[in-house]
């Protein structure tokens, strides 16, 4: 029994790592996950303390356990049983697309990741980009339920919006976004899925796929997840707020019940006084062709560039950024008082037209019109434009000294990138940008004084 067996040094080292590993997974590697555990849970109670809108179990399941729960859901099951009628194919052929589906749509949020880089990098860049303009966000938040659902929807700009609403509400919400197929890249895909966004197929006809989708927005509305959405489906081509695509907003009221959490709707207004992707929107409007090829390539060499240019003292930034929040809307009070989802749709797409900033850039794009004779006419407009907006009610985010120096933020960038001329004319091969940045002022009657 305690006699000695001679064995190869190959087998031995073979035995000590099996040995090793057995001990590692059942001894080692659960006392260290306990002990990261508990610090992670202590400072996501630290966090909690100070947000507004607490981070819900739902964001913090394994995101093994969130694929499961929703690929087994009742009526994700339903629809696969469905869709192998439909298809002709095996019952576990359908399940396992389901599953697959479930797989690409559940993020793996991380609270580190989020408040501890995330934040702190959208902070960062939104003000190496620009100079931020922010609304009162507690304004639009203080009325609510704490237990109501939270979903911010908004105008969409431009891809910097997702950096810029995720630092202005990071005191008071982890934020889960809805991301289109333009950042499944890798590594990017990583990054985003750990901020807690979902990535979504926009235009797909595929009914499985979509049953899924729905589902998991169900399911995150229903567990209080406080979410961000942009009901026009994708960036705006012309400048202006436009019609709502209801995809989303349809799954949040088909799975809300009387008996359920309220669902509140905060409108969010952005604008720019420069979109970064400016000229392929335009040129996409022109062209009809709405798909956008990812160039990490160029995006890296030109980022790297303008942080360069920056540091050396040589580039201020793209001027203002902005946001308006306006009036929340309660889904209960709007299914209460008999209306629809199409009514609430156009009902939102009105309440962030309302809350879009004017700024300087877009406000003298809009004043100048066929071109000025002077520069004292030009201010003249801007000044009767700035007065009838701000009668009309209309959102302004200008620099606090007003006058000459809303001309002067508005004016400059416009000459610089050669869309206007130094005698104030527009340029005809730029017209289309020019009206890009006019469009996004509110349309009130406002009419430039006659030139003379």
């Amino acid at each position: 029994m305690f006699g000695t067996i001679a064995v190869p040094v190959w087998l031995l080292v073979l035995i000590l790592g099996f040995a090793a590993i057995s001990f590692a997974t059942h001894f080692l590697f659960p006392s260290v996950r306990w002990f990261f555990r508990r610090r992670a849970e202590r400072a996501l109670t630290r966090l909690n303390a100070r947000l507004d809108r607490k981070i819900d179990l739902f964001k913090l399941a394994q995101r093994s356990d969130m694929v499961a729960r929703l690929a087994y859901d009742q009526r994700v099951v339903e629809a696969a049983t469905v869709h192998a009628a439909e298809t002709g194919v095996p019952g576990g052929v359908a399940f396992e697309e389901a599953r697959r589906y479930a797989r690409e749509i559940v993020p793996a949020f991380s609270a580190t990741v989020y408040f501890g880089f995330g934040t702190r990098a959208a902070k960062w860049l939104s003000r190496l980009l620009f100079r931020v303009r922010v609304g009162k966000v507690d304004r639009a938040l203080r009325t609510i339920d704490p237990k109501a659902a939270v979903v911010f929807v908004m105008n969409h700009r431009s891809n910097v919006d997702y950096v810029l609403v995720t630092w202005l509400v990071a005191d008071r919400s982890a934020v889960s976004y809805a991301v289109g197929e333009w950042a499944r890249v890798w590594p990017l895909s990583a990054l985003i899925r750990s901020m807690g966004a979902y990535f979504i197929r926009r235009g797909s006809r595929n009914a499985l796929y979509r049953k899924v989708l729905a589902r998991y927005v169900q399911m995150a509305t229903e567990e209080g997840t406080t979410q961000a959405i942009f009901p026009e489906g994708g960036l705006s081509l012309d400048g202006r707020v436009g019609p709502p695509k209801l995809g989303l907003i349809s799954y949040i009221v088909e799975g809300w019940t009387p008996q359920s959490r309220d669902v509140v709707f905060v409108p969010v207004g952005l604008a720019y006084d420069r979109v970064l992707e400016d000229r392929v929107l335009v040129k996409a409007a022109r062209t009809g062709a709405r798909r956008f090829r990812n160039q990490p390539l160029w995006v890296a060499w030109h980022a790297l560039r303008f942080a360069w240019a920056r540091f050396r003292g040589r580039r201020t930034g793209f001027g203002t950024a902005a946001a308006g929040f306006g009036a929340p809307v309660s889904l209960r009070e709007h299914l209460g008082a008999g209306g629809s989802v199409e009514a609430l749709g156009e009902r939102l797409m009105a309440a962030i037209a309302a809350v879009v900033p004017v700024l300087p850039v877009p406000l003298v794009a809009r004043a100048l019109g066929e071109g000025a004779a002077s520069r004292e006419e030009l201010g003249a407009r801007v000044e009767a434009m700035v007065a009838q907006l701000r009668a009309a009610g209309a959102v302004l985010k200008l620099p606090p000294m007003g006058g000459t120096s809303v001309l002067d933020e508005g004016l400059e960038p416009l000459i610089r990138r050669g869309l206007v001329s130094t005698d104030l004319k527009p340029v005809a091969a730029e017209r289309a940008l020019l009206d890009f940045y006019a469009a996004s002022v509110p349309d009130i009657g406002v009419a430039a004084p006659p030139q003379t």
